[in-house]
C-alpha cells in the first residue's frame, strides 16, 4: 500500500478534481449558505471583530505572520464568537486523516493520502466545518486543493461538509456534496483590506452554518 502526504499528491485544483472525481458545480443555488439567511450580529460582536481586525493589521504591518500567530490573533477568537467551543459543538485540532484513492501503476492499486486538519468543528457526529489556516505569505488559491482533499475524508458521504480557509487577512468558504458525482463550490473571498470590516461577513457565515446543523437529519 502506497502512502503519500496530501500536500505532495494534491497540489492543484486539477489534481484534486482528478484524484477525487470532483466537479465544480455551475448551479448558482448549490452553495447559498454563505450569502442567504445569515444571522444579525450584535454591537458587542461587531466591536470584538473590529478589535480583531485592528490587532491583525497592527501585527501584519511588520511583515508576514506565521500560521500559529494567525490562529492566535484571528481564527481562535472567531471560533469563540461563533460559539464553536460550546455545546453542541466540539472543536478538534490537528486531526489526522486518511483518504484512499486508486492509482494506475502498471496495475490498479490503492494509495493512502495522509494529512492533518488544523481545526475540525463537529456536531451530531457531522463535520460542519474544516478550518485550514495558513501563514500570511501563502496565496489562498494554493490551499484549495488541500482543503478539498480533507473535506473528502468526511466519513458521512450523504451529508454536505463545509470548509473555511484563511491566511489571516483573507477568507473563503467551500461546500462539498459527495452524493453521486462529488460537487463543490467556493464563496467569494472576504478580505481585511477594505475599510468595511468583512470579518462581519465571516462570522455571520460561521454562525449560520452552526445554526443550520440543528436542522440536519443524521439518520
Amino acid at each position: 500500500m502506497i502512502q503519500t502526504a496530501v500536500t505532495k499528491r494534491v497540489t492543484t485544483i486539477n489534481e484534486a478534481e482528478q484524484q477525487f472525481n470532483l466537479v465544480r458545480t455551475a448551479d448558482a443555488d448549490f452553495f447559498t449558505e454563505w450569502r442567504n439567511n445569515l444571522p444579525e450580529l450584535t454591537d458587542t460582536e461587531k466591536a470584538v471583530l473590529d478589535r480583531i481586525k485592528a490587532r491583525y493589521r497592527y501585527h501584519r504591518a511588520n511583515g508576514n505572520l506565521a500560521e500559529g500567530l494567525v490562529n492566535l490573533l484571528v481564527l481562535s477568537p472567531l471560533l469563540e464568537l461563533a460559539g464553536f467551543y460550546d455545546p453542541p459543538f466540539r472543536v478538534q485540532g490537528e486531526i489526522p486523516v486518511e483518504i484512499s484513492i486508486s492509482v494506475a501503476t502498471g496495475e490498479i492499486s490503492n494509495e493512502i493520502l495522509r494529512g492533518r486538519i488544523d481545526f475540525l468543528v463537529v456536531s451530531k457526529g457531522l463535520w460542519i466545518a474544516i478550518l485550514e489556516s495558513k501563514g500570511t505569505e501563502i496565496n489562498l488559491d494554493m490551499a484549495i486543493p488541500q482543503t478539498l482533499a480533507y473535506m473528502m475524508a468526511n466519513p458521512i458521504a450523504k451529508k454536505p461538509v463545509f470548509g473555511m480557509t484563511t491566511n489571516g487577512g483573507n477568507f473563503f468558504f467551500l461546500k462539498l456534496n459527495r452524493q453521486g458525482t462529488p460537487q463543490y463550490d467556493i464563496s467569494r473571498i472576504f478580505s481585511l483590506l477594505p475599510l468595511q470590516n468583512e470579518l462581519y461577513n465571516v462570522l455571520m457565515i460561521l454562525k449560520g452554518l452552526g445554526n443550520n446543523i440543528e436542522n440536519i437529519d443524521t439518520s
